[in-house]
């Protein structure tokens, strides 16, 4: 499972946009993994005041890492440019790189973002 930006966040705070059932298998999945580039998206946001964190963000992605034994996903050109080359269903370009993560690794994608699913990306939310 690689988890969406948004999803980090939403995990370490309980944010209840992400279920139950999703937590369940969260917890059950053997791997666990995030998107080097969404580490970026957090920082951004962050800075940006559009994101409250407890800790600046480079401390609290390692901590991420640490209490949900995250795999970190590093940066690749080859799903950045078959990003480049997806149908325009969705503009932001940290989704669209994530979306060409998981369909170049075949694993599915925790969001709750609907514009990931036209891209036949397994969506689980």
């Amino acid at each position: 499972m690689i988890l969406d930006t948004c999803a980090l966040p939403f995990l370490a705070s309980g944010d209840r946009r992400l279920s139950k059932r999703v937590r369940q298998q969260l917890s059950a999945a053997p791997l666990r993994r995030f998107c080097a580039i969404s580490s970026f998206e957090i920082a951004l946001k962050w800075q940006q005041g559009k994101l409250e964190l407890p800790v600046p963000p480079s401390e609290w992605v390692s901590e991420m890492i640490g209490r949900y034994m995250l795999t970190e996903i590093p940066l690749d050109s080859t799903p950045y440019v078959a990003a480049a080359q997806l149908p325009p269903h969705h503009r932001d370009p940290f989704d669209r790189f994530i979306i060409a993560t998981a369909l170049q690794l075949r694993a599915p994608v925790v969001a709750i973002d609907p514009k990931f699913v036209p891209y036949g990306v397994e969506v689980v939310n």
